[in-house]
């Protein structure tokens, strides 16, 4: 997991509690911005997700082309 994907998940987090505590104190703002950083959160850890994929498959690549026979 890299750091953009526990970013990501901690604000997921971060929003679920300002949400309930905007439910709870019957503050409006406060559940629209806990809704907003739980969607930005997603995002951010899909983009993490996305980003430790395309690594691997560089690494992959990589290691591959590598491999191929070619020497010095």
């Amino acid at each position: 997991m890299n750091k953009d994907q526990v970013g990501g998940k901690q604000r997921q987090l971060r929003g679920a509690v300002k949400q309930q505590w905007g439910k709870l104190t019957g503050d409006k703002r406060a559940q629209r911005a806990g809704k907003y950083d739980q969607v930005v959160g997603k995002l951010q850890a899909k983009y993490g997700t996305a980003r430790a994929g395309i690594a691997r498959r560089l690494n992959a690549l990589d290691t591959q082309a590598g491999s191929n026979g070619r020497s010095r």
